[in-house]
């Protein structure tokens, strides 16, 4: 360390406050818009700025006392999951389970002091007490050391790392809105079965029933359409032939005539594959603790298990934690690796009808049918059998690979912008400690 750099304590950079929930005796204190940040919201992003519930005027009155500022630094301090750092995106209130710093930024840098805390999870959890719940109580969060350079040194630190992390949160947002476009395909063709209805009102209406269904399914008018080149307009009226133009009675509901109800195990098989530990690193091992929530994907292990071989994995199956399936963790694999027992993997049996499977499990339908059916109350762990046997509506095959090659390109793009992601993060984490230590000096480093 510099001999400029001072020790100080979380204490002296700001007012520290352990967050509450609203009393259940207020009703419903939920539904509104001030974000109520858990540690499930903590998902390894610099800032929330998206959080599952939100405060409403009733439940923002019961706990105003803990709202804290914007740019306010967040940790997580008990059980496992303690010792996440995020920043605070807008004034927010946090539960019982986080310390925030409302940090003094006449005085210091709160980035400085997030990225700071950010590497620092393992000395917050030895500093914590409690064997079967360990907990960092407000007092002796306060009292925690940080390491502080001059201010300007601070604030250039946190450049620094600042652009790297914006690229990373930038490409992860185009990454979610590449997700959230092939939902809206899928749901289309498959849930509300929008080109099938697009034909059935235009025979009712004396139109051009393929031409309808060509618009449903691109979106485009029909003096778009005819701008198109030849090619794609073929390609499209093929796809567009391939939906009825009627719809029929099941035992479950109207589904597109000459369709049926299936089930998971009639296009996917659970992978039952081993490999040794010792052949796995923390970037290949996919436990329930490195699935991040709300189908955020996955992030690097921070242990290997202490036994001889786990499950295995490969590239192109659908891995999803098998324990509390209300926290919806997905992930398409990218790799081969291994996985925790409590991590199922699922290989469409057509390698064509992958991005189908994804897309199906993906949905919310699908964890709430796996959270109705889980077995355990403390916990709940998803019944395979019944998974396996969860129904749903479709074609004999055909549409299932046609709509896997039209959101192909979405997730090459994904894949793209992760491996951006990994290579930023890598960067980002060899850069971290050695500013922080002083080892490293910002002149030495140019800010793009």
């Amino acid at each position: 360390m510099n001999s400029d750099w001072q020790t100080s304590t979380l204490g002296d950079l700001g007012p520290i406050k352990t967050g509450k929930t609203p009393p259940s005796s207020l009703g419903d204190g939920f539904g509104g818009t001030v974000p109520f940040v858990t540690p499930g919201d903590m998902a390894g992003q610099k800032w929330i700025t998206d959080t599952d519930r939100y405060l409403n005027e009733n439940g923002l009155t019961a706990v105003r006392s803990s709202l804290m500022p914007a740019r306010s630094v967040a940790v997580s301090c008990i059980g496992s999951d303690m010792g996440k750092a995020a920043l605070l995106s807008r004034p927010s209130v946090t539960n019982q389970q986080i310390n925030t710093v409302a940090v003094d930024e006449s005085r210091f840098n709160a980035e400085f002091v997030y990225y700071d805390l950010s590497v620092r999870q393992q000395e917050l959890k030895a500093a914590a007490s409690g064997s079967a719940t360990p907990i960092l109580n407000k007092g002796h969060f306060s009292t925690f050391e940080i390491s502080l350079p001059p201010r300007t040194t601070q604030d250039k630190i946190a450049e620094i790392l600042g652009r790297l992390d914006d690229k990373i949160e930038l490409n992860r947002r185009i990454n979610q809105t590449l997700e959230a476009m092939a939902q809206a395909i899928f749901k289309s063709w498959f849930v509300d079965f929008d080109p099938v209805k697009a034909k059935i009102a235009a025979l009712q209406e004396g139109r051009d029933p393929l031409r309808a269904a060509m618009s449903a399914i691109s979106g485009k008018s029909d003096a778009e359409l005819d701008a198109l080149p030849p090619e794609q307009c073929e390609q499209l009226a093929a796809t567009a032939a391939l939906f009825p133009d009627e719809m029929e009675e099941s035992e479950l509901g109207e589904i597109p005539k000459g369709w049926a109800f299936k089930s998971i195990a009639d296009i996917a098989e659970l992978a039952i594959g081993k490999v040794y530990v010792s052949s796995l690193h923390e970037d290949i091992y996919i436990s329930t603790e490195n699935m991040l929530e709300n189908r955020a994907g996955v992030t690097r292990a921070a242990s290997l298990p202490s036994v001889a071989n786990v499950p295995s994995f490969k590239a192109g199956q659908i891995l999803i934690s098998n324990i509390r399936p209300y926290f919806k963790k997905i992930w398409m694999a990218r790799f081969d690796g291994g996985r925790s027992p409590d991590v199922l993997a699922f290989e469409a049996k057509d390698p064509q009808w992958t991005n189908f499977l994804y897309n199906l499990m993906y949905q919310d339908s699908f964890f709430e049918f796996m959270t109705r059916t889980a077995k355990g109350a403390k916990m709940p762990r998803g019944d395979k059998d019944a998974i396996m046997g969860w129904n749903f509506p479709c074609d004999g095959g055909l549409l299932m690979a046609v709509f896997s090659e039209r959101v192909r390109p979405h997730y090459v793009h994904i894949e793209s912008l992760t491996a951006q992601c990994n290579s930023l993060s890598e960067l980002r984490d060899t850069l971290l400690p050695k500013l922080l230590s002083g080892e490293l000096s910002v002149s030495d480093i140019a800010v793009a």
